[in-house]
């Protein structure tokens, strides 16, 4: 007998493929979505005992989330479990992005997980249960100069999952937010990628298996990595104005 059927959004590459091949084997159908069809196509290929459905949109663009929505719809695709991953990491400050690169990663960031979010939770209140998962990010916890408003979507992003958490559970609905380090996919810049010790750096298998355990048992915060929760640990004891000036250290050392 079937798990039921997963929403997985960036499931082209990374973390999102990787919760894809996950669920698959754990018996879970797929809905998956991403901007790269032929790269979803692929993937179902390799996916073997399970119904996996593709739609191609691009959720960094309103019409994209709308098509999205639209079509689960259409198809009539009853998702017992999201999995709201896809997003968009930006390098550089506030005053050197364009005003289509903000409309973009807030977009993706912000309002497709938002958006997606409402359209499922009213569906799985009405039957009494659900699970949602939220990719954050280690950033969510601290400021990280040089990298202004990846780190702000990312801090909306655990706020609204811890919220939605409290929220939903007396209706059988349980939220997690994913909160990963560096993670090894297409999306981690590789200066960052070379600049740290191996053991800081995750697989996206080891951050999907952290997820998945995560949202089946009911966690509303998982930061993925031993690493990570030892240094976030540390950093809640610290005063903020001495992680700012750590954080635009490590940032600089980065960029050079």
């Amino acid at each position: 007998m079937g798990r039921g059927t997963a929403l997985i959004t960036g499931s082209s590459s990374g973390i999102g493929e990787a919760f894809a091949r996950l669920l698959a084997r754990e018996g879970f159908d797929l809905v998956l979505t991403a901007r790269r069809e032929e790269k979803l196509l692929n993937l179902t290929k390799e996916l073997t005992g399970v119904r996996a459905d593709v739609i191609a949109a691009d959720l960094s663009h309103p019409e994209g989330i709308e098509k999205l929505l639209l079509t689960i719809d259409e198809k009539k695709l009853d998702i017992n479990l999201a999995i709201n991953n896809a997003g968009m990491m930006v390098e550089k400050p506030l005053h050197r992005l364009t005003n289509q690169e903000i409309d973009n990663i807030l977009a993706l960031n912000i309002s497709a997980i938002v958006k997606i979010t409402r359209h499922l939770i009213e569906k799985m209140a009405r039957r009494g249960h659900g699970r949602i998962l939220n990719v954050a990010s280690v950033a969510a916890f601290h400021p990280f100069p040089g990298m202004d408003i990846y780190s702000a979507t990312k801090a909306f992003v655990l706020s609204l999952s811890e919220s939605l958490a409290e929220n939903h559970r007396s209706q059988g609905i349980f939220v997690t937010a994913l909160c990963p380090g560096i993670t090894d996919t297409e999306m981690a810049e590789k200066n960052i990628i070379d600049s740290v010790p191996n053991f800081m750096i995750a697989r996206p298998e080891q951050v999907a298996r952290e997820g998945y355990d995560a949202v089946m048992g009911r966690e509303v915060v998982r930061i993925s990595g031993l690493a990570n929760r030892l240094a976030l640990g540390l950093a809640k004891h610290q005063p903020r104005s001495l992680i700012r000036k750590l954080s635009g250290l490590a940032t600089r050392f980065v960029s050079r």
